[in-house]
């Protein structure tokens, strides 16, 4: 993969590698990998080329797969019993079959799957669903539980979004390693300044009378954004700017989540589930409207277009160039969409009908770049160029 963009495809059959090549030209797709496990979310390490991919369900029980090789090889970490473990253990023939081993796994049957994986400062972390947060300082060979987050005192009252109670986004501060935001969905937006021990609740409005007007089960109320945080990502930069989408709304903090902007105004809807922010300009931000979570949850009008701000979300600029703008009923989930760092720099989206989209002049353009996938879960980019 050395000089290449890798795309790395979380699939509900497996992960799917597409390769593009030094000139983001000439996509192909390898897969799927993982054995045929569903992958929910997957991260590279550019240096050493090293793939993680993390997943499960209640059948395989949850686990992180790992590539050295550039996904020839793979290994797997399980974390968690599922129900064919129960089979195996009491079947032998089926037990020799799939090659199943007894032996005790590090979490028993606590969580069911592995929803995001992040790597940052030597560590690599994984959120579950039940939501919790996992570390490794082994690259993904043992796990321990980040116990901060467990024990914090809201932990009680957290709810579960329409997907579970799930830890999906995992945001590292690039020049601090004791610095952690992540997202639980419907629980909100929590963050650590001293590596894991404690965890704050960063939900509160800048202006909570800006927002009296909304009356959608999920939209901000009592001073707070809504906890069903869909996805979030850090700005470029030391200033701490983050994005959000939200169940109800973009939102935009320029206090590491303290509190938060409302930036929809200008959007077809509040609903959608992916951002992302460009990784030099702070003000760049792309994402991908949805038309409501009860009107079918596909690009509104059936035309698919990614909105693109340049301006923190002061305004926003609808691309469609390249994208259907008939009959398009896909979706687009709160991790699949991804992007590269080169100039100009690459977006990348899959759908759960199958699809890779990508553009590389920053949106002006769009491009299909594998179609008939399985249902996409996760797409993220690994550049080694």
């Amino acid at each position: 993969m050395s000089g290449n963009i890798t795309l790395l495809v979380g699939t509900t059959k497996g992960l799917f590698l597409v390769e593009g090549g030094n000139g983001r030209t000439g996509w192909s797709v390898s897969g799927p990998h993982c054995n045929g496990w569903p992958i929910n979310h997957a991260v590279g390490d550019a240096d050493t080329g090293t793939i993680w991919a993390g997943g499960g369900g209640d059948w395989h029980g949850a686990g992180v797969w790992r590539s050295e090789d550039g996904g020839q090889s793979w290994e797997l970490s399980k974390l968690t019993a599922g129900q064919m473990d129960d089979w195996a253990a009491n079947d032998a023939d089926f037990a020799a079959m799939i090659g199943w081993e007894a032996r005790p796994l590090p979490f028993g049957k606590e969580f069911a799957q592995v929803w995001s994986l992040g790597r940052a400062h030597g560590r690599l972390y994984a959120g579950t669903k039940p939501a919790s947060l996992l570390e490794s300082l082994d690259d993904g060979r043992t796990w321990q539980r980040v116990q901060g987050l467990s024990d914090h005192p809201s932990a009680g009252s957290w709810q579960p979004g329409a997907a579970g109670l799930v830890l999906h986004t995992i945001v590292a501060d690039p020049a601090d390693p004791k610095k952690l935001w992540i997202g639980i969905s419907a629980a909100g937006v929590f963050a650590t300044e001293d590596g894991g021990a404690t965890w704050e609740r960063r939900n509160r409005l800048s202006n909570a009378e800006s927002c009296a007007h909304h009356d959608h089960p999920a939209a901000p109320r009592d001073g707070e954004t809504g906890h069903c945080v869909h996805n979030m990502m850090r700005a470029p930069g030391t200033t701490d700017v983050l994005y959000q989408q939200n169940h109800h709304g973009v939102w935009r903090s320029a206090d590491g989540g303290r509190s938060w902007d409302e930036i929809t105004a200008g959007l077809p809807s509040t609903f959608g589930f992916p951002i992302r922010v460009h990784p030099r300009d702070p003000d760049t931000i792309w994402t991908l409207p949805l038309n409501g979570d009860m009107a079918g949850r596909f690009p509104p009008d059936a035309a698919c277009a990614v909105w693109r701000s340049r301006d923190g979300g002061q305004s926003w600029q609808a691309m469609r160039e390249g994208l259907p703008q008939k009959g398009c009923y896909f979706t687009v989930l709160r991790q699949a969409m991804a992007g590269d760092a080169r100039d100009p720099a690459g977006v990348y989206f899959g759908t759960n009908s199958g699809s890779v989209f990508g553009t590389f002049d920053e949106g002006d353009t769009w491009h299909e770049i594998a179609r008939h996938l399985p249902t996409i879960l996760a797409v993220e980019a690994l550049d080694r160029g």
